[in-house]
């Protein structure tokens, strides 16, 4: 992991907004945050909000000092694994499963092997609630976005872009290609919490009969 140091940006008076190298350095410096949280030794920060080269802190009571602090941290790599992932059962009958496979240069069967052979872990949410940006695809296997986006992805599909994977919660418009449906509710108001996926949680997608790579 590249070891390029945080730059923090005053956003407001009470927040700001922290810079990282990339993915995986915003992950573990997110992983950070919680940490020293948890130990007590963060100060008072009302939200913390990770994306996917910054991460936001809202509520600072003293910004300028929490800055300068940072500048000084000695982040390490992600923390070890514990306890199990969640398990999402996938139809792989996304009508871009086919699309996608030709673009990693294996048949239908592999790519829905390599899909649900990859541990993945949410670096943050966003786009829409219970939406969660999913790591841990080989970087060979980034996909680009569609050249046209639908203007409707029913709820459940499962779907890639760029490093990501995700899964859509309520039927939008999007551009990401569709490899799969799950019936799996990722947000659920009457649920607490509401997201089934939140910063950090691990996810294992599960194959839930056989690849189709049809279209629907």
């Amino acid at each position: 992991m590249r070891s390029t140091a945080p730059r923090a940006l005053r956003v407001g008076e009470r927040a700001l907004l922290v810079e990282l190298a990339g993915g995986e350095e915003t992950e573990a410096f997110h992983a950070e945050l919680l940490r020293r949280r948890a130990a007590g030794t963060l100060p008072a920060v009302r939200e913390i909000v990770p994306a996917a080269r910054t991460v936001l802190l809202d509520g600072v009571t003293d910004p300028d000092r929490l800055a300068a602090e940072l500048s000084g941290w000695e982040v390490g790599p992600l923390p070890a694994r514990v306890g199990g992932a969640i398990e999402i059962p996938v139809r792989y009958d996304g009508p871009d499963l086919a699309e996608v496979a030709a673009l990693w240069g294996v048949s239908v069967e592999a790519a829905v092997r390599i899909h649900t052979a990859t541990e993945f872990r949410v670096a943050f949410c966003g786009f829409a609630p219970g939406f969660g940006y999913l790591t841990g695809l080989d970087e060979r296997y980034g996909v680009p976005r569609r050249a046209t986006p639908r203007t409707t992805v029913p709820a459940g599909s499962v779907a890639l872009a760029g490093p990501y994977t995700g899964v859509y919660p309520r039927s939008s418009p999007g551009g990401w290609q569709l490899i799969g449906t799950t019936d799996t509710v990722l947000w659920d108001t009457g649920r607490e919490p509401a997201a089934l996926l939140t910063p950090g949680t691990r996810v294992r997608f599960t194959a839930d009969g056989a690849a189709t790579g049809g279209g629907r």
